[in-house]
């Protein structure tokens, strides 16, 4: 490991969610989501940093193609997610919470077995510009 560099990609989708437990009272949900609890959803235009770190290969001069990864969240992430309602029109959330931190886990278990394991990869998820999350921390 003599040169670790990081690549990014950047990219982005649009979709909607509540925030909501359905083991808590309404008033609890109203308490713990606030308007993120509104019963007729709201949405974000999430934007998505991919971080992959490793060694570039000899050959390339590339730790990965920029290109692949592009490629790569588009038909993991992208086509999965964008304007969806994630609660109702997704798999992985219909028992799952659609909070910013469970978003970022649910794409990194998407992506991560289609990354080299000699590569580490995170996520970081923008639900706003001031808002964000990585994962793994």
């Amino acid at each position: 490991m003599e040169h670790q560099v990081a690549v990014y990609r950047k990219e982005h989708f649009n979709a909607a969610h509540r925030l909501y437990n359905p083991s808590l009272s309404a008033a609890e949900n109203d308490a713990t989501f606030g308007k993120c609890a509104y019963p007729n959803y709201h949405g974000h235009n999430y934007e998505l940093i991919v971080k992959i770190t490793g060694e570039p290969d000899p050959l390339t001069g590339y730790v990965v193609d920029m290109k692949w990864i592009s490629d790569l969240v588009q038909q993991q992430v992208v086509e999965r997610f964008d304007h969806r309602n994630l609660n109702l029109d997704t798999a992985e959330f219909t028992s799952l919470n659609p909070t910013a931190e469970n978003i970022a886990i649910v794409i990194y278990d998407l992506l991560r077995p289609h990354i080299a394991s000699q590569h580490d990869l995170q996520i970081r998820l923008y639900e706003t510009p001031r808002n964000f999350v990585e994962y793994p921390a």
